[in-house]
């Protein structure tokens, strides 16, 4: 077996390339320029190739060290991130996260888990801005945003978490003045309560089990601009709507709102966990968004 390779040398190498000199190098790494120059030495014995033309004013890579010293930075640059990431994975969550999400999920879903993170990694605290705008994470210094909905272009990184269903419910005075056997174009001639914060809140398409779809345009009675807004209006028999299963899982368990049109179904969205860029994530913004991805979990379990 052939002797192991010294990535120590490969360091030494690569200082001097970037450095222009020896006594530069030796500078850089903290040790002496007769040891990066011996280290050097040895290192192009071991390749059996010239890498530096050494003068007595510069130091210059050969052609063959041009190559080699290439393929030396993703070496140490790999070193150098499995250092990183190992430490990340061994350390305990700590410090301050930052991240933003949608009010009605936010309120619904992340500020509970924001409560049960830092009650379980006591060195970490929470900064979170709740907003319906879909806010610039870099230029707010967000460690990450809950985006919930239909993911839209972006250069940053994304990971899914979960989804969310859109659900028909109307108080059940309302929704008893439907029969058992009306389909979406029976809901026009009602009352609709209109979320403005959505792309097209009036026009919404069904799908039956049996592959069957329906387009039905609603006649807003109130819009209103929240989806909290939207959810105590039609608690109050002002119309029917439709939201997000996370707004009213407890209405629905109650009896407070009921499901209009149980067969017919509206499209599923994304909940998404948005980061920026970056090749290593922190251990505390890792551990969040697994402990939100076993509440989204939780949440569409049967027990949950």
């Amino acid at each position: 077996m052939s002797e192991p390779r010294n990535l120590n040398r490969i360091a030494h190498f690569a200082a001097v390339v970037e450095t222009g000199s020896f006594t530069a190098a030796a500078a850089r790494l903290g040790i002496t320029k007769a040891v990066v120059s011996q280290q050097v030495a040895r290192l192009e014995e071991e390749v059996g190739s010239t890498l530096l033309v050494r003068t007595t004013r510069k130091v210059r890579p050969t052609e063959a060290g041009w190559a080699f010293h290439r393929r030396c930075v993703v070496i140490l640059q790999e070193a150098e991130d499995a250092f990183a990431e190992l430490a990340e994975t061994a350390a305990e969550p700590s410090g301050m996260l930052r991240l933003t999400a949608p009010f009605d999920y936010g309120v619904s879903v992340v500020v509970p888990a924001v409560a049960a993170f830092v009650n379980a990694h006591p060195a970490c605290k929470a900064d979170m801005v709740l907003a319906d705008q879909s806010l610039d994470i870099v230029a707010r210094g967000f460690d990450l945003a809950i985006r919930v909905g239909w993911l839209a272009d972006t250069s940053l990184q994304a990971r899914q978490l979960g989804s969310f269903r859109q659900m028909l419910v109307a108080a059940p005075a309302l929704a008893g003045r439907l029969g058992g056997e009306a389909g979406p174009a029976d809901i026009a001639a009602l009352p609709f309560v209109a979320n403005a914060a959505l792309r097209d809140p009036l026009t919404w398409r069904f799908s039956s089990d049996d592959g069957a779809q329906h387009s039905v345009t609603t006649r807003a009675a109130i819009t209103l601009d929240a989806t909290f807004a939207v959810r105590e209006a039609v608690r109050e028999g002002a119309g029917l709507s439709v939201l997000p299963d996370y707004c009213v899982a407890d209405d629905l368990a109650s009896g407070r709102l009921v499901q209009v049109l149980p067969r017919w179904t509206l499209p599923s969205g994304g909940i998404h966990a948005v980061f920026p860029a970056a090749r290593f994530r922190p251990t505390k913004v890792r551990a969040f968004v697994e402990l939100l991805t076993e509440r989204e979990r939780s949440r569409h379990s049967p027990a949950g």
